[in-house]
């Protein structure tokens, strides 16, 4: 099983975030609880990629038309950092 840890700013921005939105995320949390980030890849809908230019080492999932969610795999030892869920605002932290 793979950890997720969430980034304590994405605490404050949950409340903010549509319903429809959120319920992907919680379903993306589970997917990659179970199968990690490569489960992704067989579900479309999330759009799954690798970042580039300052992104380099971050990946994306899609949780919207708008919503995109920014995390990265830390190391090997099954945990993930889930670092922002924004609308297209790709400035690094």
């Amino acid at each position: 099983m793979w950890e997720i840890y969430e980034h304590h700013t994405l605490a404050r921005k949950i409340p903010r975030i549509p319903l429809e939105v959120l319920k992907r995320y919680e379903k993306w949390k589970d997917i990659v609880s179970i199968s990690g980030p490569e489960g992704l890849r067989h579900i479309k809908g999330f759009h799954d990629e690798a970042l580039r230019g300052q992104w380099t080492g971050f990946r994306s999932s899609r949780l919207g038309l708008q919503y995109r969610l920014i995390y990265k795999i830390e190391s090997k030892k099954l945990y993930v950092r889930v670092l922002d869920i924004n609308a297209h605002d790709y400035r690094k932290k």
